[in-house]
Parts: C-alpha cells; structure tokens; sequence
C-alpha cells in the first residue's frame, strides 16, 4: 500500500530525518521505496510502499517511537493513496 505521512514536530528537520533514516533497518521488513521531503524546518512529507500495516503500527507505537515523538512533538498523519490510471 502506497502512503503519505504528514509529521509535523518541534525539532529540526534534520533531526527527524535522522531518526528516519537510523529506522530504516528496522522497518526494511515492511516498507520500501520511502522518500522522505522537507516542506519546512518543522514539517516533512514521507511517501512510502508498506507491505504490512500491522508492523507498521506496531513499530510506529513502541515505547522508543511513543517517547521520541513526545520530546519532539511530533504528529504523524498518514493517507493511504492509490495511482489513479
């Protein structure tokens, strides 16, 4: 399935691309093609191919993600999104 997350965070982009890019061995197993954009310092757009919803929330929620995502304020909005021919 084909989606785009919205964060929105207190830190830098830099920072959340870093934790993104340090997650990416993790979540190999269910996401591919990932790209991630910077809209502004505090607000990035993420497109990616997720194989496994459920591994994708259960990574997205563990305690490590939940605690970061408190320190920086970060909130994700995910959309599913299909080609349209």
């Amino acid at each position: 399935m084909n989606l785009c997350i919205i964060s929105e965070y207190k830190c830098t982009f830099d920072d959340f691309k870093e934790i993104v890019e340090s997650s990416s061995e993790a979540t190999k197993e269910f996401i591919s093609e990932w790209e991630l954009i910077k809209v502004n310092d505090h607000k990035s757009i993420m497109m990616v191919n997720c194989s496994d919803m459920e591994a994708l929330e259960t990574f997205m929620t563990t305690d490590e993600m939940k605690a970061w995502d408190a320190e920086n304020g970060c909130v994700d909005t995910l959309y599913s999104m299909e080609k349209i021919s």
